[in-house]
């Protein structure tokens, strides 16, 4: 967490994605979580150093609060930089408020000069249940067509990658991407299991570490191989790795406490509903018709993780019905280039957008309405495009709601799977 926030700082996105825009994609309900201005970059530094807290065991109760609280915060002021290992982060911050993390090699510990070793296993099973649907949900969702015959989007994607030391040349065999598609669909589905199984642990971790190395160099996913790799460590025996540590730091064994530190009840029946929550959540997609991949209701969320290329134009005009007045909108005036990207292939990105130009054009022709139409076309996984929003549709008799979408046009092929 603290690479990750500054690594934001020192690429300058902080200010690429949070700060230089005016506007900024919502999610439904939570509009109210805006960038603080130039402000936003002490949000980061406040997310940094309630990280380092958190790992030092330092006041750990309110820095891992603070942490999961800045982040969050952090993840919902736009969701055009929404990504499922973000979700996942925030949900393992929430977690880890609640679980006894400093009671040893912490500053905490040393202040009270008191550490204990023990811990039911409750505290490990949630994290192990929470880490295991992520691969479980990752790997369902790869059951669909596109993904195990059309090998896409992986075979546009390693397309590109065929100037890779070593493995490049591997990259241009015709069925490398398909290789790699049903290995990752394996993967994501055998690999919780093999981290359960005390008898494959260790050699779960050596595929852990393989597969996620191999991700980070052929895609440039950010801190999730990293988080996933380390996260690995949670299935493996405490005692083993109390041994380890107290070898390294020559801890003796009167030092420590061997008290049992149990989860509360309370805390079990919580967690137990996030679990719930996370198990059946995914499937919402089923309340809505037509091909996920097109509509994405659904989607995010859902541990859904690089199944889609998408890539889409949308050109909007507005109308002024009192006066006939039409003319087409351009976009870069009001949106960034990464946001114009990500807006013109989602449908609740562009019926928000439309929202928005429809209040600034009102506000700037002192007219008391507009209507706002788009000229939309989305191409899926290699698919040729197509019409994406019904050209004839007024978007601002449209809003973003848990209901289904009325304004796109059907997509022109079917994906089978779950």
């Amino acid at each position: 967490m603290v690479w990750g926030m500054l690594r934001f700082w020192y690429y300058g996105w902080i200010e690429r994605l949070y700060i230089e825009p005016d506007f900024h994609f919502s999610y439904w309900g939570l509009a109210w979580a805006k960038p603080w201005g130039d402000y936003t970059y002490l949000l980061f530094l406040i997310c940094a150093l309630s990280s380092l807290g958190m790992a030092l065991g330092l006041w750990y109760r309110f820095t891992s609060s603070l942490s999961f609280l800045s982040f969050t915060y952090i993840e919902l002021m736009d969701k055009t930089s929404y990504l499922n290992h973000y979700y996942f982060v925030a949900i393992l911050l929430f977690l880890m408020i609640f679980l006894p993390a400093a009671q040893a090699f912490s500053l905490d510990a040393w202040r009270r000069k008191k550490e204990n070793y023990r811990v039911e296993r409750w505290h490990y099973f949630f994290l192990w249940a929470m880490i295991s649907l992520l691969y479980w949900y990752a790997g369902l969702a790869k059951l669909n067509s596109d993904w195990l015959l059309e090998a896409q989007p992986l075979k546009i994607w390693l397309a590109g990658r065929t100037g890779l030391p070593l493995i490049g040349p591997f990259l241009e065999w015709p069925y490398a991407a398909h290789v790699f598609s049903w290995a990752g669909a394996a993967y994501d589905l055998c690999i919780p299991f093999l981290l359960w199984h005390p008898r494959s642990r260790y050699w779960a971790l050596i595929l852990v570490v393989g597969f996620h190395v191999l991700t980070r160099i052929l895609f440039p996913i950010g801190i999730f191989p990293y988080a996933m790799i380390f996260a690995a460590m949670l299935f493996f025996n405490g005692n083993k790795l109390e041994a380890f540590f107290k070898g390294l730091f020559r801890i003796k064994e009167k030092d420590s406490a061997r008290g049992l530190v149990r989860l509360p009840s309370g805390t079990k029946v919580l967690f137990g509903l996030i679990l719930i929550w996370q198990l059946l959540w995914p499937w919402r997609y089923q309340a809505y018709p037509g091909e996920l991949f097109w509509h994405e209701q659904g989607f995010r969320f859902s541990w859904r993780v690089m199944l889609m290329e998408k890539a889409g134009y949308a050109q909007f005009e507005v109308r002024v019905p009192s006066s006939g007045l039409r003319f087409k909108v351009q976009n870069h005036e009001f949106l960034s280039p990464f946001q114009e990207k990500q807006m013109s292939f989602q449908p609740d990105f562009i019926l928000e957008y439309a929202h928005h130009l429809a209040a600034h054009y009102v506000k700037e022709l002192k007219v008391s309405e507009v209507e706002v139409y788009v000229d939309s076309y989305v191409a899926l996984n290699g698919r040729p495009s197509q019409v994406f929003v019904r050209p004839d549709v007024n978007l601002i008799e449209h809003h973003n709601s848990f209901q289904a979408y009325q304004f796109l046009m059907p997509f022109n092929d079917t994906i089978r799977g779950i």
